[in-house]
């Protein structure tokens, strides 16, 4: 019998953990079991939207706990209806019916593309280099990174990786003054040469996640739109990390003015990191049967209590213009870096949505440097991630939307300090 003493209870991890255990947080801040206090600039995992512990709408479950935690998907419950009246009522007007069955993005992208599959009776999905679009066996085998396919022999085929709109590193060696949006017209040719002639949809990031915090040049995604319904390719906006305000709009879709066939939505539905997904779509894509997509906690009544919450608070004008002002504060500040510090090759973001590119004395990406600032930060009480899952060179900054311009400036000049000591 083993004794109920353990050294280190974290042994027991089937995967690899740091050494600082988190034990209490609030707002854009957490805490360690040591007293260390640290700025929480990932929210979490890109989801604590609304931060840590917001106090509107962990009243909001508390109450919904006292009243119906859980229900089946047979039922109505008042806060679901409400999270799929009020998705609809603030997502772009084509977008008039929810999918609420899912409790993740990977699911709820899953779920986007069975019903381009069923609706349009097509099979391949195209996705940018670099996409990353989900962690089940289909979406694995669609992400634009050859390492997260790479140890899964049977992979769910269809996926058509075309160049991302990377215009700091162009895959066709453009400038976006000039090079006439040939990152879209030319994914003609991959559909042409490496498709199988059947395309269901495209699924992409407005502002890429996890691949580097890219933002496409002017007009891409109304190209890319136009290019889409020329062909009949329905296109899904995957925003799960740029929805309800993250980039100072309440989608990336209004952000860059553009309406999708589907959307996908997830982590900061909730606010607080409540797990709830859902899919956005036309009205002409409906159809798929309910027994098709669906997981027990999809629509859990807790998350949708919390979810009506948060919309209510990001769905308000003076929310979102906070969010784009100390978004530029901040942006603005960690661009003066490129000056005094030649690693730094590009800043880069919309909202509270930011980026910071590391590059060798060549103008490689830079990984090495990219982690060594992540670790500089780290300790000096700053939380960031490095894209691609710590294989890129991109330090990804997501802080909660309650960011204050005064942490703002402190996350910045703690930054400063993270890449002098480089």
């Amino acid at each position: 019998m083993q004794s109920d003493a353990v050294a280190d209870p974290s042994r027991y991890a089937y995967y690899e953990l740091g050494d600082i255990r988190l034990v209490r947080g609030e707002g854009v801040r957490v805490w360690d079991s040591e007293g260390r206090e640290y700025l929480d600039c990932i929210s979490g995992t890109f989801n604590l939207l609304l931060g840590h512990g917001h106090p509107a709408v962990t009243a909001a479950v508390r109450d919904q706990l006292d009243e119906l935690v859980f229900a089946g998907s047979a039922f109505q419950t008042d806060a679901t209806n409400r999270v799929m009246e009020l998705l609809v009522q603030l997502s772009p007007p084509n977008l008039t019916r929810v999918n609420l069955r899912s409790s993740g993005g990977s699911t709820a992208n899953e779920g986007a593309v069975k019903i381009a599959q069923l609706i349009t009776g097509r099979r391949d999905v195209i996705v940018p280099f670099r996409g990353q679009v989900g962690q089940t066996l289909a979406m694995a085998g669609y992400n634009g990174l050859a390492r997260m396919r790479e140890p899964f022999p049977h992979r769910f085929p269809g996926a058509v990786h075309v160049p991302e709109p990377y215009c700091h590193r162009c895959f066709y060696r453009q400038s976006p003054r000039d090079c006439g949006l040939l990152c879209v017209d030319r994914i003609e040719d991959f559909l042409t040469c490496a498709s199988s002639g059947s395309v269901a949809a495209m699924i992409i990031e407005p502002v890429s996640g996890v691949g580097g915090n890219v933002v496409p040049p002017e007009g891409y995604l109304a190209r890319l739109r136009e290019f889409c319904d020329e062909r009949g390719i329905l296109l899904i906006f995957d925003e799960m990390q740029t929805a309800f305000g993250r980039t100072g709009h309440l989608f990336a879709a209004d952000c860059f003015g553009v309406a999708p066939h589907m959307m996908t939505v997830s982590k900061g539905l909730t606010g607080i990191g409540l797990p709830l997904a859902a899919i956005l779509t036309e009205e002409r894509l409906t159809g798929m049967e309910r027994s098709l997509h669906g997981f027990t906690f999809g629509g859990h009544n807790l998350s949708a209590a919390a979810a009506v919450a948060t919309l209510e608070i990001v769905r308000q004008p003076e929310f979102l213009a906070g969010v784009r002002a100390t978004g530029a504060v901040l942006l603005e500040r960690l661009r003066e870096l490129r000056a005094g510090h030649p690693c730094v090759g590009d800043v880069r973001g919309v909202g509270l949505m930011l980026g910071v590119e590391f590059e060798d004395a060549d103008g490689g990406r830079s990984p090495a440097l990219a982690n060594a600032c992540n670790r500089a930060l780290l300790a000096r009480g700053v939380i960031t991630r490095v894209s691609e899952h710590g294989r890129g060179n991109v330090i990804e900054l997501r802080p909660p939307l309650v960011l204050t311009e005064e942490d703002a400036h402190l996350v910045a000049d703690r930054f400063a300090d993270a890449v002098a000591a480089l």
